[in-house]
């Protein structure tokens, strides 16, 4: 894996390409660029058929081990990996250790042990357990073993330390097993970044992962409602000065399009696209611009539609309080509009105007929202094919305006006119 930059814009926000990825080296990441979120293997509501005829998509799927974990016995008689178990082609599996889209319950981390929650509940991981999932799945990268229980707002500095520690730890367990392991042979491990919200401990990390031989950086515990917006920003470019330049790095659990420019801005390469399926989840579709040329009328613009007062929406600025992560993938966004609500019974326009995916091709907000209310199947799946298409339409979009120096009119377009209509300045 190496990273080649071709164009670095105010000292920080970087544009290029991961180069050599898999284990064959062929494949290549455009970046900043967002992986493709799945569970087991699968994007949500979505066949590999179905998923193929989608453009702009990322060459790297994202499996978590908390949905893995409960299948170890499984895949260790499969032998064959994770990749073809399921049937996954041409493609570079990276296997992080949380799913970005599930919140994890805290309080069961050890000295010795991480838990993770799947279908059937909690696994608790030990550094060799996470070691012989990981050579049963025999992804092409991984993210290390860590404690990230320091999100919460009234996390001590000794125990914000404390998680520095086992990080380090565990990554050092893992790396000493990791070199031994013939099935690991040609994998790339990630160090993970920790330290809350306290400057001192972020660096120290930071300093230390990047002494460990470790082809690139995961930013753990800065995810949506974590901290506030400005201290985000201000540790993940703090953090950044501190690793190196030619190894990228991948923030965990951000997705919405203002925290993503935010964070792309302090230097980050890397998003999970969880974002999508939360939002089609929520029987939402995102409908923000993103069109940088002079015709209005291409993807990412849409007809005024405004959200309803009695709509909770989650703005980027927002801390959430202890438990309050459970509910985040329930609050809709400024960034999506609700089609459950009844004023899209007779709206026969498409999700988004200028939207060339299959659903806004052939599909109006009217027929979206009768699936909504009747609940069809059919509606998960034509909102998770335009969802997933937007926002990887966002990231063409964001990589184009980097390269051609027209960062600053993304934003305004993507700030301004969220949820299809205008933001004023006091909104954004």
């Amino acid at each position: 894996m190496k990273l080649e930059l071709s164009r670095v814009l105010r000292g920080t926000a970087r544009v290029g390409a991961l180069k050599g990825l898999g284990r064959t080296g062929q494949h290549s990441l455009e970046v900043p660029a967002c992986l493709l979120y799945t569970h087991l293997g699968t994007v949500p509501h979505l066949t590999q058929d179905t998923l193929r005829t989608l453009d702009k998509l990322p060459s790297v799927t994202q499996v978590t081990l908390s949905s893995i974990a409960e299948h170890l016995e499984v895949l260790e008689d499969f032998k064959d990996g994770f990749r073809k178990f399921a049937g996954l082609h041409d493609t570079v599996l990276y296997c992080s250790l949380h799913d970005p889209a599930t919140p994890c319950p805290a309080g069961y981390t050890t000295n010795k042990t991480v838990s993770v929650w799947g279908s059937g509940g909690r696994t608790e991981l030990t550094v060799d357990k996470f070691m012989a999932l990981l050579k049963a799945v025999q992804p092409d990268w991984y993210q290390s073993m860590a404690d990230g229980e320091t999100w919460q707002n009234n996390t001590s500095r000794k125990r914000v330390r404390k998680s520095v520690d086992r990080t380090l730890s565990h990554l050092d367990e893992c790396l000493l097993v990791h070199h031994q392991s013939q099935e690991l042979e040609g994998t790339e491990v990630f160090g993970v970044v920790e330290g809350g919200d306290i400057p001192e401990e972020r660096l120290r990390s930071a300093r230390e992962t990047a002494k460990r031989p470790v082809a690139g950086f995961c930013l753990d515990g800065f995810q949506t409602g974590a901290m506030d917006r400005t201290l985000r920003t201000q540790l993940i470019s703090a953090v950044a000065k501190e690793l190196p330049e030619d190894k990228p790095r991948l923030l965990r659990g951000v997705g919405q399009p203002d925290e993503v420019l935010a964070c792309v801005e302090a230097g980050v390469d890397l998003f999970e696209s969880h974002f999508p399926f939360q939002a089609t989840e929520r029987g939402c579709a995102l409908c923000f611009s993103f069109d940088i040329s002079s015709d209005p009328e291409l993807a990412g613009r849409a007809p005024p539609a405004v959200l309803e007062p009695s709509e909770k929406k989650l703005t980027a600025g927002e801390t959430l309080q202890n438990g309050e992560q459970d509910n985040l993938k329930t609050q809709m966004t400024s960034f999506e509009i609700n089609l459950n609500d009844s004023r899209f019974q007779d709206d026969f326009g498409p999700l988004a105007e200028g939207c060339g995916c299959y659903c806004c091709t052939n599909h109006q907000r009217a027929y979206l929202h009768h699936l909504l209310v009747t609940n069809e199947l059919l509606a998960g799946v034509l909102l998770m094919i335009h969802n997933t298409s937007h926002y990887h339409g966002f990231f063409e979009a964001l990589r184009k305006a980097l390269a051609s120096d027209e960062l600053d009119l993304l934003k305004r377009r993507v700030l301004r006119e969220r949820g299809g209509r205008t933001e004023t300045k006091d909104q954004d």
